[in-house]
């Protein structure tokens, strides 16, 4: 077993038991028995506290599969299924000396959930020894994480990794021939965020990262070399801009951990104050603008029209992955790449026309997204892994993706229809 840590924690718990062939462990969260059992059988609160990918068909008998970011993995079938009672699955891990078991019990106590882990099927012998080491110090850990997930929706991995300041966009064949990059790998920044390691050591949107602390790194590979290190240390960073190859000291900050609103409703209210002051800003930079102009392209650029479009295509995708959570779907940890497929936003555009239809539609959906938020159910709220998605989406995201993302491409849009 060798799965990534929630913490630095090392020693074993001391609610734990051990024999020659089981380790136990507990751990009290103040969740119902029924949310409890769910974070051993939904696919995303599996990812969220225990593993990088899950996928999970819950029923007696079904699968399980359970990977890390470092390659390891695990994976078995459901042999008990008691909601909200008792769970058990097999653990095939990767290059472990023999197949293994855990099950898992749930019992209500003093309105919390007393959880009790075993770790069954541990052999004796060399052979077995780094099994036993990893099986002690990594599930008291983990367990500390699931209790972190479900009381506040807080993942101890993220809130405690270093964090690089850096937005990630698409690097496939036709980015690198459009900014001119040598390589195919890499880490292509959409942009770094204030108060960043990544902006203070001069990286830019476009800037393609390919090494990290000396390891080439790419979108996939970058979370498993960055966790090795802490807030506060200093990391060389090697990268293209454009042809020319350069080197920068990242210095890594810690991730904050913001405050969410309480209900939907609060949530709500907010995200309409903020929708108020980006639409300001945006009918300002549009001011004088005129149809021609706003349908204006640079090359591969959006036009002023399909940037108005991707912002109303962000807002129903956004819609759409709330109503999985409502569904209890699985679900990934954004809207996904769906905003920027170029045939959707022109659709769009030739659709609703004129600039001034487009603003409107826009503000429809910034609407409808307030109107959503306000209706969430308690139950949703009370999830609190996907309510703070959805809370953080609306606060970070969003604002980050008008200002950060979008503004100055906008700009530069105007700025050459206006040349030409």
């Amino acid at each position: 077993m060798s799965t990534p840590k929630a913490s630095s924690k090392k020693s074993k718990a001391p609610n734990s038991n051990s024999n020659s062939s089981q380790l136990t462990f507990r751990q009290t969260v103040n969740a119902p028995p029924a949310e409890a059992f769910r974070a051993f059988t939904h696919a995303t609160l599996l990812r969220d506290w225990l593993c990088d990918a899950a996928q999970t068909d819950p029923r007696k008998g079904g699968r399980v599969y359970l990977w890390w970011n470092d390659g390891y993995y695990a994976c078995g079938a459901y042999t008990v299924f008691e909601p909200g009672r008792k769970i058990a699955f097999g653990w095939d891990g990767y290059n472990e000396p023999g197949v293994m078991s855990v099950s898992v019990t749930f019992k209500e106590k003093n309105g919390a959930t007393v959880v009790t882990l075993a770790h069954n099927g541990i052999g004796s012998g060399k052979m077995w020894a780094d099994t036993r080491r990893a099986v002690e110090s990594d599930w008291p850990s983990l367990l500390e994480n699931l209790k972190s997930v479900l009381e506040a929706g807080i993942d101890l991995r993220v809130a405690r990794r270093p964090r690089l300041g850096i937005f990630i966009e698409r690097f496939d064949a036709a980015i690198v021939k459009e900014i001119g990059a040598p390589v195919k790998d890499g880490i292509r920044l959409g942009g770094t965020a204030e108060g960043s390691g990544a902006r203070a050591a001069g990286l830019q949107k476009d800037d393609v990262i390919v090494r990290f602390a000396g390891k080439q790194v790419n979108a996939v590979t970058l979370g498993g070399v960055a966790q090795n290190f802490k807030a506060g240390d200093t990391v060389p960073v090697v990268f293209y801009r454009g042809a020319e190859k350069k080197t920068a000291m990242l210095e890594l900050s810690s991730f904050p951990i913001p405050e969410v609103p309480a209900t939907g409703a609060e949530l709500a209210e907010t995200a309409r104050k903020n929708y108020e002051a980006l639409d300001s800003e945006l009918e300002n930079t549009l001011a004088g603008l005129t149809e021609s102009e706003a349908d204006h392209k640079a090359g591969n650029e959006w036009s002023v029209k399909e940037l108005i479009a991707h912002l109303t295509a962000a807002e129903r995708d956004f819609q759409s992955w709330v109503a999985d959570m409502l569904n209890d779907t699985p679900i990934e940890d954004d809207i996904e790449m769906r905003p920027n497929v170029d045939v959707r936003l022109r659709a769009m555009v030739e659709r609703f026309g004129t600039l001034a239809a487009l603003l409107n539609e826009l503000k429809q959906a910034q609407a409808e997204t307030v109107s959503l938020l306000a209706s969430l159910p308690p139950a949703l709220v009370a999830r609190k892994h996907l309510y703070r998605r959805a809370a953080l989406w609306m606060l970070e995201v969003v604002p980050g993706h008008y200002r950060e993302e979008h503004s100055e491409q906008l700009r530069a849009a105007i700025a050459a229809a206006k040349k030409a």
